[in-house]
């Protein structure tokens, strides 16, 4: 019970954050990767840590350099786009990454920008951090309306956009154009605005999507936010990272916690990027998946949300609980989320997928 709790009056009666944790055979609603680690991958990580615990009395490399740079040379690989390790910064899941740009970049007296639907998370950090909220809305195809951000922008002067690309729950990428546009809007605002492109799917994205790290050089008040928890099948790791300027991380450092990266934490990072090429073996595999989810749910009169992520979302339903609790009912958990009469499912296994539609087909009657 809160009741007799000083609870600042924002956070009265709210539920914390979470999708349910159910206990099914087949899990298809929080966008995990669906391949557990491999037994080398495994084994270095053990091999990692166990050097790591030796030191566990020390204080952790505060500034995590080696982790950093390892990450930027990572970026340089998948994307093409080359930063020093000094633009890159990592912290606890890219959950931590938002809100130390939230406790640096927003706050009191504050606004924070985003257009929906977009992830549910974005007005939690800034309500944790007092800053306010503006959400717009994206057309119907998901998509931004630059007409639209130009006079919200001009309207709320933001100091903090957060956009997902490829956006969740949609799965909707961003042309570089409209990056573009949004960050010449923001430099109309009169106190200056960080522009943060999220891009926790990136891996995912479809030939020929390129990342908003190409545009970095050119902006310094930009933010491209990337995660270990999808490509890499490392969501247990917690583990979430930036690329931006030196000035900009340099901002976050103030704002961190000391020490807020384990030596642990680190270890099975680098340990996992040693593997990185094996690991996004798996992601061409699931773009392939969900492709074929794409195709076969249009195939059944459904319509679906174009996808540059490892899930899908689909619809529309008159009564989307009904077919969200027959699926859980047949042991398929998928996620109740996004515009009304929407799901989304996320891309798991061969034999999982085929669980999902043999089980959608009987619910929906399809």
């Amino acid at each position: 019970m809160t009741a007799t709790l000083p609870l600042r009056a924002e956070l009265r009666g709210l539920e914390p954050y979470g999708a349910p944790q159910l206990d099914v055979p087949v899990l298809l609603n929080v966008n995990e990767n669906p391949y557990p680690p491999s037994e080398a991958v495994v084994a270095d990580v053990a091999t990692a840590v166990a050097l790591a615990a030796r030191g566990l009395n020390r204080y952790p490399d505060r500034e995590a350099l080696g982790l950093r740079a390892e990450l930027a040379d990572y970026l340089a690989r998948e994307s093409g786009v080359r930063v020093a390790p000094e633009q890159v910064w990592a912290a606890n899941g890219s959950n931590e990454v938002m809100l130390h740009l939230l406790q640096a970049f927003g706050g009191p007296g504050r606004t924070a920008l985003s257009f929906a639907p977009t992830y549910s998370m974005y007005p939690e950090y800034a309500r944790d951090t007092a800053t306010r909220w503006v959400a717009g809305r994206r057309a119907e195809d998901f998509s931004l309306d630059l007409d639209q951000v130009r006079e919200l922008v001009a309207r709320e002067q933001p100091s903090v956009v957060l956009l997902a690309s490829p956006n969740n729950p949609t799965g909707t990428a961003l042309p570089p154009a409209a990056v573009e546009a949004v960050l010449e809007a923001t430099a109309q605002v009169a106190e200056g605005c960080v522009v943060v492109v999220d891009e926790a799917y990136a891996e995912f994205r479809r030939e020929g999507t390129p990342s908003a790290l190409a545009l970095l050089a050119e902006h310094p008040r930009l933010a491209v936010s990337r995660t270990m928890s999808k490509a890499f099948g490392l969501a247990g790791a917690r583990v979430g990272y930036l690329a931006a300027s030196r000035e900009l991380v340099d901002a976050l450092r103030v704002v961190r916690l000391p020490y807020h990266l384990s030596a642990v934490t680190q270890a099975v990072a680098r340990a996992a990027l040693r593997h990185a090429d094996a690991l996004m073996a798996q992601v061409g595999s699931l773009r392939s998946s969900r492709d074929e989810t794409v195709t076969w749910l249009r195939s059944k009169g459904l319509t679906t949300a174009e996808s540059d992520a490892n899930f899908v979302l689909f619809g529309t339903f008159d009564d989307r609980h009904v077919i969200w609790q027959g699926l859980l009912d047949r042991g398929v958990l998928i996620r109740e989320t996004g515009p009304e009469g929407w799901l989304r499912v996320s891309i798991g296994t061969p034999a999982e997928m085929t669980a999902f539609q043999d089980a959608l087909v009987e619910v929906a009657g399809l």
